[in-house]
């Protein structure tokens, strides 16, 4: 270090402190605060109300045991949900700024991690299934087949802790989740803690790539990288469920979208390698890639007019780019399944879902107004209803994707469009959806310019799935008072989007707008100044 160099550090050092200490002190500022000690009473309640595993000698070596029963339960769970309500409180308020032009794209990625870290520690939340990840890399990692048997037939510590539903269930997973599975059991044994900790930590890239990709998706799209980096990443349901509850969800929504982006930038195969991989760890990334084709053709078609030749014809150019698109697609996937030592079980394996019977799903609510309506007089039970009913919207489904796919692909708005219909289409029409699915979705409209009413209906609707589970993963749907509860918190998000407090709770008025605070990207006090100072286009840059 030279010895000039000394200052200029202490300065820069000074100057991201004043610009952080500025920003801290503001209303949006103290919401990022409230959002971070909503995190930390997500995970300190979790030891004893969250996804826990069945035996903890964590908890017993430490004396903490109590919270796990009677008034100690109930204690965890109060902490949780006031961590829950503090959170979604936070990003409404965030939200409100933003639509506002008070808080821009770089504080907001500084609050994704400071929202994030917290949660790091924490147990699984609000769902069991990454004892289900893990279980599954032991039996690759013990010369099992994941795609032939279930987490059953390799009895030890991490079978334990799988939900009793999925003990017999093979692994729906590509082979990327498996080796990572593999990888982690092979590191940390049979240790659920350790596994599960570096679990989380191999989904963290896939909120990086969203982090990366949203805001360039929404440029692209002519919407606001702001808002979309607030409803599809800060939104409680997408860290409290994707990092919390440690879902592959996370890296694959994440590659997904990184995917679609790089199409966008005309960077095709790179595209589809991404793809491609989001979908050897979770096939639905790969709803993506038909509707890649399209975009791809017209960038040919567009190359051509600008260097002043004929397009070629419209199928000689679906021939050309699918072709290469599939081989690419062949290439990456055949390695990993390679690379794993498995084959293709896992899409028979996708049919594990049907065993999921909650509310989120339509052929599900067909089922329940059916025998509820007219069972007492027709004898009619669930499961002949529920069988009929997923056959109804499984043959809906498909016509839907194709329709979809042919009907959305003549521009590259039209495209992306048609990727966000397929997906609300298959969570809605599956055989079964969780709150988590949900993020599908929500990762792809993020990008499009919304209207404060459409971005209220998406804030009531994420709001009230993140608080349709209970904190130990089991379902909340079948009881009033948690529905009718839930149901009241997601309107007066949704509400207080637009409205400050509006439930007249205290007197408050709307604050003036305020110049945003955004940490300086460069050295000095001048730094800060402009930081303090420049204009809107500016402030939403990102880092």
């Amino acid at each position: 270090m030279t010895a000039s160099s000394g200052p200029l550090d202490t300065t820069t050092d000074r100057s991201w402190l004043r610009a952080a200490g500025d920003y801290l002190r503001t209303p949006e500022g103290h919401s990022t605060v409230l959002g971070f000690f909503g995190a930390m009473m997500i995970t300190f309640g979790g030891f004893g109300a969250g996804s826990v595993r069945r035996h903890d000698p964590l908890l017993e070596d430490a004396n903490l045991s109590w919270l796990r029963f009677g008034h100690g339960y109930a204690l965890s769970t109060i902490v949780i949900w006031a961590g829950v309500l503090a959170m979604v409180v936070a990003w409404v308020r965030l939200g409100r700024s933003a639509i506002k032009g008070r808080v821009g794209l770089r504080a907001l990625m500084w609050t994704i991690p400071a929202w994030t870290a917290p949660m790091l520690l924490a147990v699984p939340m609000f769902s069991r299934d990454a004892y289900s990840y893990l279980a599954q890399g032991a039996l690759l990692r013990d010369g099992f087949d994941p795609y032939a048997v279930g987490p059953v037939a390799n009895p030890g510590v991490l079978l334990d802790n799988v939900s009793n539903v999925w003990t017999t269930t093979t692994a729906p997973y590509g082979p990327i989740s498996l080796l990572m599975g593999q990888g982690i059991t092979s590191l940390t044994g049979d240790n659920v803690v350790a596994g599960t900790m570096m679990l989380r930590l191999t989904m963290l890239p896939g909120l990086a790539l969203m982090m990366w990709a949203l805001p360039r998706l929404a440029r692209q799209l002519g919407g606001n990288p702001t808002i979309a980096l607030w409803l599809a990443v800060l939104n409680p349901l997408v860290l409290i469920h994707l990092v919390g509850g440690v879902h592959n969800e996370l890296l694959m929504v994440g590659l997904m979208v990184a995917g679609i982006t790089l199409a966008l930038d005309r960077k095709h195969v790179p595209a589809v390698v991404v793809i491609a991989i989001g979908v050897a760890v979770k096939a639905m990334a790969g709803i993506a890639l038909p509707f890649v084709v399209w975009i791809w053709m017209i960038h040919e078609r567009e190359r051509a007019l600008a260097e002043g030749r004929e397009p070629a014809p419209p199928l000689a150019s679906f021939v050309k780019t699918a072709g290469i698109g599939a081989a690419v697609f062949v290439a990456v996937f055949t390695a990993a399944s390679a690379i794993a030592g498995v084959g293709l079980g896992w899409l028979t394996a996708l049919q594990g879902s049907a065993k999921i019977i909650n509310w989120l799903s339509l052929p599900t609510i067909m089922t329940h107004i059916v025998t509820v309506g007219t069972g007492w007089f027709t004898g009619l039970t669930q499961a002949p209803v529920l069988e009929i009913a997923r056959t109804i919207c499984a043959v809906v489904l498909v016509a839907t994707l194709v329709w979809v796919w042919w009907r959305f692909r003549r521009t590259e708005r039209d495209a992306v469009l048609g990727i966000l219909i397929a997906l609300v289409a298959i969570v809605i029409l599956s055989p079964a959806a969780l709150p988590w699915y949900y993020s599908w979705p929500l990762s792809i409209a993020a990008g499009f310019s919304l209207s404060t009413r459409t971005l209220q209906i998406l804030v009531g609707l994420s709001t009230w799935l993140m608080l349709v589970f209970q904190p130990d993963g089991s379902i909340g749907l079948y009881t009033f008072l948690h529905v009718a509860l839930a149901t009241f918190v997601a309107v007066v998000a949704a509400v207080s989007l637009k409205t400050v407090d509006p439930l007249r709770l205290r007197s408050v008025a709307e604050p003036a707008p305020a110049p945003q605070v955004c940490l300086p990207e460069s050295s000095g006090s001048a730094s800060v100044s402009e930081a303090l100072t420049t204009g809107t286009e500016r402030r939403s840059s990102p880092l």
